[in-house]
């Protein structure tokens, strides 16, 4: 498009406007015209003047108020314009179904309740004629289903409570129950997990009303895979479930001494074949479905609805349009020529807008952003053959059988000082044949160490980690996931299947960081709560013997992506420049890929009480790793976009549809203080987690130059869900960094690396995530 086509474009746009504000003044303006009763006698002569009284109305555009019974026996009053409902108005269709609300050009668009001859109501958003948007359907049975619709079919979040006294909450997808969701029947056991096109499917949970629960993966109805079972008096059993008995194996943990053989695991199978989740009813007439007796009239003259540039409709454009229409496509094909008259018109037309001012006043619209390239799930499945396979055997069988499942549960958190003394050395022995211990393995002979168990083991209970869980996560038949490449120390990262566990190699530098500061880690996030340093559950060393005589050492530390919300773009923050940019091509970055401090172009706003949080534990934060000398921790920061068009296109705040969708410009918006009155809603505040998923607003910035760390805000507003969390924290300032800081700063400036003094970085660190992250006005 040329740059006059985009001036002109732009005039028309601003045209367009003022003739949607004239309408909506003239709607204020003009009052309602009753039409009184008539006879049949009088029928056709009123009706050829309500005709030439349209024809006139509509020529000068008003908005009207008019009762008419149709053609065909159909029944309006309402709001009228130009032969067609617009407005608010009632339709009784000749077979009982009503609708009463909102109208735009004859369709039903905005708020409104549409009725069905057999009971059946719903109430809430329409769009083009479909139940789109928040609406309640009550069923003729008296179900009823309220939340979120898209063309008739739930989609999104919704609640659905049953005739018989069911209820579900939680997601659908195409009119069916998909991904999380709770399922509740009436005798309040309750099914809480995966959904897939409407069946239990995946991982989940399921909840007696006698405290019994089995936790695991499902499918349709029935555990399927790996699960546990646990009984209220702390005793569970772990193992692989199937409705075939041959396939079923597992394990019986009891809590005390005695076992509770009489169990059957296939019992659980009959329980739940008395749990079925109920269907849904079929609509008869979907709404979208019924057709309109418009009056028509003989004498109308039909005026083009246009769709603007921004999707929006338009009736009766004026010549700006019909100017515009002139021009064919951009590659030019079918485009006319333009006279000089139409072009002197062009002009004369810029120049009135000009001088009203409303050219200058035409910022430039940005490229609307998008939503990343999914990326898919992360990680090599370790499976026979690979060079890992025995290795993680080893770190299985270590953790099931020594550091879990054999171990005593925690009493008090209170720990004594020698369960912080890493010279407390007990190797356990692994043979392929097995000991009195440990059971026979297809894996080498190897040994197995814990590092300070007991610290650990309180950690957990501490973080709140089941044991069962942590077993199942780790242990459980499905095989680990290794990272494509290792980290940028050489370290190998692993990830559990259910991606609640990322284990890392460690080199024996790390180690002895670890734990020289563990005593002073575990009292940091014993006295808070809300602490954004990254949760360590386990350190381990598996040692192989034979010739090799290798050393491996893992830690095993929570997955901060691991989250209900899927995760958009990643940002590992630390406050430097140098090096501070990701080195992938534009088509190679997708949702997985970890961007870095100058690929940041968000500042984000939290609300007032939970900043002051945050900064409160950033402080502590930092101030806790300063003292034991670490640097170079970086925050890393995950966003999910919580609106976007089915396109891909992210939708900024304020905008209820995306860009090329209608959008009625006299709609009612959220405001900020509607947000954040939602935000201080108590059942909202108790589900959100410092760093968890955190409610906030993305501003859009444009850097200005290569080496800025913090962009030019723009005005551009997304809402976002944030999770974040400090990690890479096992990295003291010694000989080494001290070395690269001097050679590094002979030949950068001192403050653009990342490997400074820990009372700088953790300084310039503060200082660049109070920048990022700030206050929400």
């Amino acid at each position: 498009m040329s740059k006059e086509q985009g001036c002109v474009l732009k005039a028309w746009e601003v045209t367009v406007r003022k003739t949607q504000q004239a309408k909506k003044r003239a709607n204020n303006i003009f009052g309602t015209v009753s039409v009184a009763s008539q006879t049949d006698d009088q029928a056709t002569t009123t009706e050829e003047n309500d005709d030439e009284t349209s024809t006139n109305r509509s020529s000068i555009g008003e908005l009207y108020h008019a009762e008419r019974v149709l053609p065909n026996g159909d029944y309006y009053t309402g709001q009228w314009y130009d032969s067609f409902p617009h407005g608010h108005g009632k339709y009784l269709w000749t077979d009982g179904c009503m609708y009463i609300g909102e109208w735009y050009n004859e369709k039903t668009m905005g708020k409104g309740k549409f009725g069905w001859p057999s009971g059946a109501t719903y109430e809430g958003e329409f769009k083009s004629g479909y139940m789109d948007g928040i609406g309640t359907y009550t069923g003729p049975s008296g179900y009823t289903y309220r939340g979120q619709w898209v063309m008739n079919l739930k989609h999104g979040h919704g609640i659905k409570s049953y005739a018989n006294g069911d209820v579900y909450d939680g997601e659908w997808r195409r009119g069916l129950q998909e991904a999380q969701g709770k399922y509740r029947w009436r005798d309040e056991s309750y099914y809480i997990g995966e959904w897939k096109n409407g069946m239990i499917c995946g991982k989940g949970t399921f909840i007696w009303t006698d405290g019994c629960r089995c936790d695991g993966f499902w499918d349709d109805g029935f555990p399927s895979g790996n699960g546990t079972f646990k009984w209220d008096d702390g005793s569970f059993y772990v193992g692989h479930w199937s409705q075939d008995p041959e396939e079923m194996n597992g394990a019986y943990y009891p809590s005390g001494n005695e076992e509770n053989l009489e169990w059957d695991p296939k019992d659980v199978f009959n329980n739940l074949s008395e749990y079925k989740t109920c269907s849904g009813e079929r609509v008869p007439v979907l709404p979208s479905q019924k057709k309109l007796s418009v009056w028509n009239s003989s004498k109308r003259v039909e005026k083009p609805r246009r769709i603007s540039v921004d999707g929006r409709v338009s009736v009766g454009l004026d010549r700006a349009f019909e100017k515009m229409n002139m021009w064919g496509s951009e590659s030019g094909e079918g485009a006319a020529d333009i006279d000089s008259t139409t072009r002197r018109d062009l002009d004369a037309e810029i120049m009135r807008l000009e001088a009203e001012g409303f050219i200058q006043s035409l910022k430039p619209i940005p490229v609307p952003m998008r939503l990343p390239r999914a990326g898919k799930k992360q990680g090599e499945t370790i499976s026979k053959g690979h060079r890992n396979y025995e290795l993680m055997l080893n770190l299985q069988l270590g953790i099931s059988r020594h550091a879990v499942g054999k171990q005593a549960a925690v009493v008090s958190l209170d720990l004594k000082h020698s369960a912080f003394d890493p010279k407390e050395k007990v190797w356990t022995r692994f043979p392929p044949e097995g000991t009195k211990y440990t059971p026979p393995h297809q894996s080498s002979e190897f040994k197995w160490k814990d590092y300070c168990p007991l610290v650990f083991r309180s950690l957990r209970k501490l973080f709140k980690v089941d044991p069962a869980d942590y077993m199942l996560s780790i242990c459980g038949n499905d095989a680990l996931r290794e990272l494509s490449s290792p980290g940028k120390s050489g370290s190998f990262f692993y990830l559990t299947n259910d991606d609640r566990y990322m284990i890392k190699t460690m080199k024996k530098s790390e180690t002895k960081v670890l734990l020289r500061m563990l005593a002073a880690y575990y009292n940091h996030v014993r006295a808070f709560e809300n602490t954004l340093v990254i949760r360590f559950y386990g350190l381990h060393c598996v040692k192989l013997t034979g010739t090799i005589q290798k050393k491996v050492r893992f830690v095993i530390m929570g997955n901060l992506f691991c989250s209900e919300y899927s995760v958009h773009r990643r940002f590992d923050l630390k406050g430097s420049s140098l090096g501070r940019t990701t080195d992938k091509p534009e088509s190679e970055i997708n949702s997985n890929t970890i961007l870095k401090d100058l690929d940041l172009n968000f500042i984000f706003r939290l609300q007032k009480a939970w900043y002051q949080e945050f900064i409160r534990q950033v402080d502590k934060d930092c101030e806790f790793l300063e003292q034991e000398r670490i640097m170079d921790y970086s925050l890393l920061v995950g966003i999910h976009f919580r609106e976007a068009s089915v396109a891909g296109e992210l939708i900024p705040s304020g905008a209820r549809k995306p860009i090329g969708e209608f959008e009625d410009e006299s709609a009612s918006r959220l405001s900020r203080a509607d947000v954040d009155q939602l935000l201080s809603d108590p059942t909202r505040w108790a589900s959100i987690r410092l760093g968890g998923n955190m409610p906030a607003r993305a501003e859009r910035t444009i850097r200005r130059s290569d080496c800025e760390l913090v962009g030019e805000p723009t005005g551009e507003y997304y809402e976002v869900v944030m999770i974040f969390g400090i990690i890479d924290i096992l990295q003291d300032y010694d000989i080494s960094k001290k070395l690269e800081h001097a050679y590094k700063s002979i030949q950068y400036d001192p403050t653009s690396i990342s490997a400074v003094d820990p009372r700088l970085y953790s300084r310039r660190f503060r200082d660049f995530i109070f920048k990022v992250i700030t206050e929400d006005d």
